[in-house]
């Protein structure tokens, strides 16, 4: 049995039942993966990072409830198990598999009789979840002008796509960090190369567009990761180039900007590749170069931050590019260096479903180690980066990109040419 019910029942106010003596809810939420539960009690079960198999008492008397409520709406992606301990459940024995597997749902049982055992007063899905605002501006920030050169500089983009001029830099000059938005309105930058060593510190962006001063890193220093929005308010920063060699480790990031120690990665070690948000929850990492050269690979992330393996590669192999949320929930690659001093201005776009479609034919200057952020509510921008005509010349032309995935002609550059730059979208304000 997989917790299909026939016939809920509900009341008509739509509050839950609870017995006569009131039902006890457990203070505190469930994390673990077991859980032996009471009779009486009402229980928040987050399986935000595994599943939780909880098991019934295994005696009881007609009118006994329980309830459980999906704390973090993860049960789509780490469900619950039913062990009914050697009571009937639904009329059937406890060797019936009963598993519960939807985001946001509610299960409250009852305890009938030895016939029945427990069966479910209501099975719901909680449908109003809360709808992250969609973001309006984005921000261009740090880089290179070529050679040892790195810059802090940042250029905010207003919720028209219009990028502002310079706005002197705070925090560590680098290149090849990368940016993405967390909390629902504010962004980080985090890692890159500083001009000495690669570093892991990073800098959180106010809902105003303010880089905030350089926070310790965390996790394995490296340059030239990817960095992307899921779950709603939460980060996520992979893959790179350490000190020594190409990594696969990935870095979350919380609700409150703090960024975890390292976890173990899935996928194929690479750098130079670039991620995005789709599906309003979830995210992708694409392309780059591995230890077996330039790729098209990608990983898609869940909306609790589970990295997949590695999914055969659609569109043209390439690295140094950028990527963007665009319609609220897809995505675009765009740009990039193909090899032998090819640079590209294709573009693929990423269905709400994590699917990269086949090469877009390109629009407007080829470039290569750009940067990419969501804006205006539905759209994207790519932006600056090595030009097409001289591969060592820095630009700072920019490309709008409308709701539905079209990427529009060159617009002049406003603020510092420079390529090896990150970008990400802020503010729910327009």
């Amino acid at each position: 049995m997989s917790g299909q019910i026939t016939s809920n029942v509900f009341r008509g106010s739509g509050v839950i039942a609870a017995t006569a003596g009131g039902l006890n809810w457990v203070s505190t939420v469930v994390t673990a993966s077991t859980l032996t539960a009471e009779a009486g009690n009402g229980y928040w079960i987050n399986t935000t990072s595994n599943t939780c198999t909880i098991t019934l008492p295994s005696s009881a008397s007609a009118g006994d409830q329980i309830v459980f409520i999906d704390y973090a709406r993860t049960w789509g992606t780490y469900k619950i198990i039913i062990d009914s301990n050697g009571l009937n459940y639904q009329g059937e024995d406890d060797t019936y598999t009963v598993e519960y597997n939807t985001d946001g749902e509610t299960l409250n049982i009852v305890y009938v009789d030895a016939t029945k055992g427990w069966i479910p007063l209501n099975d719901d899905e909680v449908t109003d979840a809360p709808v992250v605002p969609p973001t309006q501006k984005g921000i261009f920030g740090f880089g290179t002008t070529g050679g040892a050169t790195r810059l802090a500089m940042t250029n905010l983009v207003n919720s028209s796509g219009v990028v502002a001029t310079d706005v002197t830099g705070v925090g560590t000059a680098r290149r090849q960090s990368a940016a993405t938005g967390y909390g629902g309105d504010k962004a980080i930058f985090a890692y890159g190369d500083d001009g000495t060593s690669v570093t892991a510190v990073s800098n959180l962006v106010s809902n105003s567009g303010v880089v905030a001063s350089d926070v310790t890193g965390v996790g394995t220093a490296r340059t030239a990761p990817g960095a992307a929005c899921y779950g709603g308010d939460k980060a996520i920063f992979g893959y790179g180039y350490s000190a020594v060699d190409n990594v696969s480790m990935t870095n979350l990031v919380s609700n409150s900007g703090v960024v975890g120690t390292d976890v173990t990665g899935v996928g194929s070690a690479r750098y130079t590749l670039a991620a995005a948000g789709y599906g309003t929850d979830k995210a992708i990492f694409g392309y780059g170069s591995d230890s077996g050269g330039i790729a098209s690979m990608t990983n898609l992330v869940t909306n609790v931050g589970v990295v997949g393996t590695d999914v055969t590669g659609v569109g043209s192999d390439r690295m140094q590019l950028a990527a963007a949320g665009y319609g609220t929930d897809k995505a675009i690659f765009g740009y990039g260096y193909l090899g032998s001093d090819v640079v590209t201005n294709v573009s693929n776009l990423v269905s709400n479903t994590g699917v990269v479609a086949s090469d877009t034919s390109g629009v407007g200057d080829a470039r290569t180690v750009l940067a990419a952020c969501s804006y205006g509510e539905d759209k994207a921008i790519f932006g600056f980066g090595n030009s097409v005509t001289d591969p060592t010349t820095p630009t700072a032309v920019t490309n709008l990109v409308s709701s539905s995935g079209v990427i529009a002609s060159d617009v002049s550059g406003v603020g510092t040419v420079r390529y090896g730059l990150a970008a990400a979208g802020y503010s729910n304000s327009a």
